[in-house]
């Protein structure tokens, strides 16, 4: 790859990661959806988007977590279900050809469904009970896993549709829900690690540079209304990934 072609190529892993990270998360589906159009090679999509993901979600952590945005009694039912279903659905190698589409109409559908809110933090939050959260955890880790998408591109618009969690708070709970299953599922395929291109350390380097702008413009800059926007962006960004990449 030549010079330039990387300069290019980083500068568009910045902007990904300064978006997905205003919403507390990782960026996989975006950074996959460009490397993908740079044509580069499939078998390094994978490793390559799970440890750009891995680097921006723990710093979307950080700075959610910082500002006091994080709920552990919401986090961990999801959390404890998802990992291990993650390595299910990974191992399963089920046909994409059906999931994807489908999985992209969900997050388009999503998308569509909270642009229109105006005031998010308006409404009355109604916690998921223990068993509910449990089931959704598994749910979306396994789904997860067959597509090789964050768990958070479900995640977050689901605690919102469902009115779960407040945005700021939903940010939170995403990226630490995208860490360990990043993590989870990158010891689940840490043979793909051989064909991450040389490069990636430059692009990781431009990864931290966004998840760090984002993650402080997200926790404490961008107002709720604006980060549902962006979220609404995000998922319209995996959903057509999904469904055309």
């Amino acid at each position: 790859m030549s010079v330039a072609l990387l300069l290019v190529l980083s500068v568009c892993i910045l902007a990904m990661a300064i978006l997905y990270a205003s919403v507390g998360h990782g960026g996989a589906s975006g950074y996959i959806a460009i490397m993908a159009l740079f044509s580069l090679a499939p078998d390094a999509f994978k490793p390559t988007a799970l440890v750009l993901n891995i680097l921006v979600s723990a710093i979307a952590t950080f700075y959610f977590s910082r500002a006091g945005h994080f709920s552990w009694p919401l986090f961990w039912p999801f959390a404890a279900t998802s990992i291990p279903f993650s390595f299910l659905g990974g191992y399963l190698r089920l046909p994409t050809h059906v999931y994807q589409p489908l999985v992209g109409i969900v997050l388009l559908a999503s998308a569509y469904r909270l642009f229109p809110r105006k005031d998010p933090e308006a409404a009355e939050v109604l916690r998921p009970s223990i068993a509910a959260a449990l089931i959704v955890g598994a749910v979306l880790g396994f789904l997860s896993g067959l597509t090789g998408v964050g768990g958070g591109i479900f995640l977050s618009p689901l605690l919102l549709l469902l009115g779960w969690a407040r945005i700021k708070e939903v940010s939170a709970v995403s990226s630490l829900f995208i860490l360990v299953n990043s993590v989870a599922g990158l010891l689940g395929h840490v043979g793909s690690l051989q064909t991450m291109p040389r490069y990636v350390p430059i692009l990781a380097v431009f990864a931290l540079a966004g998840g760090v702008t984002g993650s402080f413009l997200g926790s404490s800059r961008i107002p709720a209304p604006g980060i549902v926007r962006a979220l609404s962006v995000v998922l319209v960004i995996a959903g057509f990934k999904l469904l055309f990449v």
